[in-house]
């Protein structure tokens, strides 16, 4: 196993005579068997941060650590890392067993070590019965399997994971994402996950690094990016539905209030932003479990769509325009264009700067 350090790394095309930053000045530091994930929306830079990591792509400025060994000009091959790909990458003319063991007959490692290590290999992925099979013949999730023992089999420093689930359909990829779960728990490797599926973030990663337009928006724990979002992008990205974000202004008084979005919200002196002047534009945030509905209370919305989900209900609501999102655990207990009274759970409310977007308090 190895630490991962990147330092300032930045990566930058040119066109034409124009350049164009992809990465900009990126400093980051994964620890020793910790399972890092990248996540955010496409063209953030985080597929070029792994091609990086891993020696396929050039870095324009900065140092990348594999372990105390600057690696900026080592060669991929020479970098003590594997990586698995979105599409597997699996060679159609061999079995199953070739190639898991394609790179180890590479680097010419015995025979018989070869075969040991792929029936190793083979059992801690559920491989064995598919030996003898072609990828042609394989499912799409054993196919991921084999690509993902054809990393493990080589018993790297560090594992490098682009988006290897996006190519499952919803079922198997909740099943993968256990997979992956209980594997590296077992094998405790320095991983790094590249997706732009929060939910795979959320369950799978130590800690998540919210990327966007090239720049680390919050390195933290999965629970502290849902609860503590750095940004309003963030709250926004992580989280479905995303948080309620509504921009106005505080109105001064013995019982301080919020005022936007069409509403008007009593807010807890407790839990008002510090520093912040009456009347200065601000950007309210909570999330769709929050809202509770009903009642004789102030303010009151509009239920405009309903979508039941068995085990909860997701309301959209209309306050003069501005739509809100809502949670409901069990069935709806409201109808399409009844008028609800709103209450907001203690505790609850995110205030964003109206101009950055970044947390106040």
């Amino acid at each position: 196993m190895a630490t991962v350090t990147l330092d300032g790394v930045r990566k930058i095309y040119h066109d034409k005579g124009r350049a164009h930053v992809v990465v900009h000045g990126l400093d980051l530091a994964v620890a020793d068997g910790e399972f890092l994930v990248l996540v955010g929306p496409s063209g953030c830079g985080k597929s070029t941060t792994l091609r990086m990591i891993a020696g396929l792509e050039a870095i324009s400025e900065g140092t990348l650590r594999i372990g105390d060994r600057v690696v900026n000009d080592v060669p991929a091959r020479e970098r003590d890392i594997a990586m698995v790909f979105q599409n597997y990458a699996l060679y159609p003319h061999m079995t199953v067993a070739e190639n898991l063991g394609f790179a180890l007959a590479l680097r010419k490692v015995e025979h018989a070590e070869v075969q040991r290590r792929v029936a190793a290999t083979a059992e801690l992925l559920g491989l064995g019965e598919l030996l003898a099979r072609r990828p042609g013949q394989l499912s799409g999730g054993q196919r991921q399997r084999v690509a993902v023992g054809r990393a493990i089999i080589r018993e790297p420093s560090v594992f490098l994971f682009d988006e290897p689930l996006s190519n499952l359909d919803a079922k198997l990829r909740v099943q993968m994402r256990r997979d992956l779960a209980a594997l590296r728990r077992r094998l405790g490797t320095t991983t790094i996950y590249v997706t732009h599926d929060q939910v795979e973030a959320m369950t799978l990663g130590d800690r998540i690094v919210v990327m966007n337009a090239g720049r680390v928006e919050q390195v933290d724990a999965p629970l502290t990016i849902y609860r503590r979002p750095a940004s309003t992008f963030v709250a926004t990205f992580v989280g479905s539905p995303p948080m309620n974000l509504l921009t106005g202004t505080l109105v001064p008084g013995s019982a301080p209030q919020f005022e936007g979005g069409g509403l008007r919200l009593p807010v807890p002196t407790a839990e008002l932003p510090a520093g912040l002047p009456p009347g200065a534009p601000v950007i309210l945030g909570f999330r769709p479990e929050a809202i509770r509905l009903g009642g004789d209370g102030t303010p009151r919305a509009a239920v405009a769509e309903i979508e039941p989900l068995g085990n909860e209900t997701l309301i959209s609501l209309d306050t003069a325009g501005t739509p809100l999102a809502v949670r409901h655990d069990g069935p709806p207990q409201v109808r399409r264009g009844e008028q609800v009274g709103l209450t907001l759970l203690p505790g609850s409310l995110h205030w964003f700067d109206a101009t950055t977007g970044a947390r106040l308090g």
